[in-house]
């Protein structure tokens, strides 16, 4: 009878990201759910029309009618107006994640 080789397990070479450096999801405000919020950003949707305004925007989907979130240009965490008109954007969801991740990665770096 011979014996079938085992294989050992192997320590895996690269090494986990220590949980610091790995950022918390990103959770809403309940802010965002006051009736001051929601009435601001439908203000600003029928003032300026449902569409994205990120001149960055290429994606077809820039047209009327589709689905726009209420953006801050200067952030909340980092010392924005809340309810100033001037200070919100509407983008469209790639524009809006795109902006947020930018955002939260150049926070995270300063951070560290």
């Amino acid at each position: 009878m011979t014996k079938t080789p085992r294989l050992s397990t192997l320590r895996p070479r690269i090494a986990m990201a220590p949980q610091r450096l790995t950022p918390r999801p990103k959770t809403a405000l309940p802010v965002y759910n006051s009736p001051e919020w929601r009435s601001l950003i439908a203000g600003i949707i029928k003032h300026r029309g449902r569409r994205c305004e990120d001149p960055r925007c290429t994606t077809p989907n820039r047209a009327a009618g589709q689905r726009v979130y209420g953006d801050h240009i200067h952030e909340l965490s980092d010392g924005g107006a809340l309810l100033d008109p001037f200070n919100v954007m509407l983008r469209c969801a790639l524009c809006h994640g795109r902006k947020t991740a930018a955002e939260r990665c150049k926070r995270m770096s300063t951070r560290y």
